[in-house]
């Protein structure tokens, strides 16, 4: 079921939360952004929920005229299904050019139309991607899994979507709906964080910047949407959280 997160005049965005079906792997959000004819597509997914996506997508858009396709990171679940985009649609794909060289690896060698012209490679500093008469601001992440991650900031919207920082790992088939006690959701982040998150500093970059752009929502790429004083206690309890190498010691590295 398609979840609305904004609409005004003719711009809109909403998540698909519910494509994963059952165990057949880990639960993911996509995402669209419509500004009047042009949308984008976040974090589309692979294999798994390409057709799911396709038939979801077409109550808003014909899927083969969607304009771009934003991939934070290199994750199956990002962007396993991307020789299926530039196959049947004439999108640019968009993520970080540290995977501008991995991509093609999952693109049949035989497929026309899929050179470099069809991406668009972020620097690390990221930056403003056009769309309609909107812009999408491309925010960086780095560490926050991947070497080379982005988040994707709609200021109209004042919506972030952050990729896997903020994933909850929640239990199937609950309900998709905004945070509303985070003391009970932080069992839900905690364990995925502490292993998946690069370090605290990193974190407290990433908390630091956010605090400046003041969305109005956080959404991940797993799990539940955050917004109002959901927020400000998510950074809070991002600033503090030590994980990755924070965690490691000399008995993790024995032989």
């Amino acid at each position: 079921m398609a979840f609305v997160l904004f609409e005004s005049g003719d711009h809109r965005c909403v998540a698909f939360s519910d494509l994963v079906r059952g165990d057949d792997g880990v639960q993911a959000n996509q995402f669209l952004v419509q500004d009047g004819r042009h949308s984008a597509v976040i974090d589309p997914g692979g294999a798994l929920v390409y057709n799911p996506l396709m038939l979801a997508l077409a109550a808003y858009v014909k899927p083969n005229e969607v304009d771009l396709v934003l991939c934070s990171h290199q994750d199956p679940d990002i962007i396993g299904a991307v020789d299926k985009w530039l196959l049947y649609s004439q999108a640019t794909v968009v993520c970080s050019k540290l995977w501008g060289r991995f991509v093609p690896h999952i693109v049949p060698g035989y497929m026309k139309n899929t050179g470099a012209d069809r991406y668009l490679l972020l620097p690390d500093e990221g930056g403003l991607i056009p769309l309609g008469n909107a812009v999408i601001r491309a925010v960086p992440a780095h560490f926050l899994h991947s070497v080379g991650n982005f988040g994707f900031y709609d200021p109209q919207a004042r919506i972030l979507f952050s990729g896997d920082v903020g994933a909850s790992l929640i239990p199937s088939g609950e309900a998709y709906g905004f945070v509303r006690d985070f003391g009970t959701h932080v069992a839900k982040m905690d364990g995925f964080h502490r292993r998946y998150m690069g370090s605290n500093r990193v974190l407290r970059l990433w908390v630091e910047m956010v605090r400046k752009l003041d969305p109005q929502m956080i959404v991940p790429q797993h799990g539940l949407p955050f917004r109002g004083e959901a927020i400000g206690q998510f950074l809070a309890w991002l600033e503090r959280l030590e994980c990755g190498i924070d965690l490691l010691g000399p008995a993790d590295y024995r032989v």
